[in-house]
């Protein structure tokens, strides 16, 4: 007899904003217009802000200032909206205590990113996470894998290990394949709930169990990727075709370099002076800010 697949529950939500952190002239976190931009993405279809995270610049941002911008999106967002707090570190000691402070913040979940650099094995993987899950056990979780930029990867079988921490409810996949979500589906099982990791996968991994997706490109195409889920879901699968072909130049060109440097550049160009990261991060060069221009007049049209 043939299994039926069975849906996950969707914890945070489909459609997350890996929020930029924005910065004034002077280099320095701009908390207002944080607390500004968190509200219009909500506003453009966001069912939930992820803060400090790879997009918000986490590694060269202090730990006062990510509890600043934790608080300020909080308050901005109001309590129906779902926050959650990048809290991952290649030291689990810090870790743990950012986790902790993320709950005594009111978020409602964390995102704890795979230590980077140490290049930890499965067990040691293992045992980073079970630390975290421990240290605020009411706190729901979001794993975090992508490999490209932490130099190992979380396997699916260590997934399935750790879900028996009752707080380990989703996962981000950021690994560039379908095939991590079927795995992850397979030795997990349907209460893991797996967000996608990247934009330009969002509809192949909802048709092979993802729930959604954690963007990058909501902070310009928000109501548009809102409309490609809701179709999928409804049984329009060529209407949501239709809006993944419609958003890949745009996909592309937000990752034609190192990420948030396009991002800041689109939000730039649509009115919002969220500053240039921060180094060793550079702005995006004039190339490209002009074919992005390009993309993104495009897309007013239609």
């Amino acid at each position: 007899m043939n299994s039926v697949a069975v849906a996950s529950p969707t914890p945070f939500g489909r459609l997350l904003t890996a929020m930029v952190t924005p910065f004034d002239d002077q280099g320095v976190v701009d908390l207002a217009l944080a607390g500004r931009l968190a509200r219009h993405l909500v506003d453009e279809g966001s069912d939930g802000i992820v803060v400090c995270g790879t997009t918000g610049e986490s590694p060269t941002l202090s730990w006062e200032e990510q509890h600043q911008l934790i608080e300020t999106v909080r308050k901005a967002v109001g309590p129906a909206v779902k926050v959650l707090a990048g809290t991952g570190s290649n030291s689990t000691a810090e870790a743990v205590e950012a986790t902790r402070e993320a709950a005594a913040a009111g978020v409602d979940g964390a995102l704890v990113v795979v230590p980077y650099y140490n290049k930890p094995p499965q067990d040691g993987l293992e045992a980073h996470f079970r630390a975290v899950a421990a240290s605020a056990s009411d706190l729901p979780l979001m794993l975090y894998n992508i490999p490209g930029r932490t130099g190992c990867s979380l396997e699916p079988s260590t997934v399935a290990k750790l879900m028996e921490c009752s707080n380990v409810v989703s996962f981000k996949a950021a690994s560039g394949t379908t095939a991590e979500v079927t795995q992850l589906r397979m030795q997990c099982g349907p209460r893991l709930a797996i967000y996608s990791g990247d934009d330009g996968l969002l509809l192949p991994m909802l048709s092979v169990g993802a729930v959604g997706v954690v963007s990058v490109a909501s902070h310009v195409v928000g109501r548009r990727l809102k409309a490609m889920i809701d179709a999928y879901l409804s049984g329009q699968c060529s209407v949501a075709l239709g809006y993944h072909e419609q958003l890949q130049p745009l996909f592309k060109a937000l990752f034609a370099t190192t990420n948030p440097i396009p991002v800041k550049a689109a939000l730039e160009l649509n009115g919002w002076p969220v500053g240039p990261p921060r180094k060793p991060l550079l702005p995006l060069n004039s190339e490209m800010k002009e074919q992005l221009f390009t993309i993104l007049s495009a897309l007013r049209q239609t």
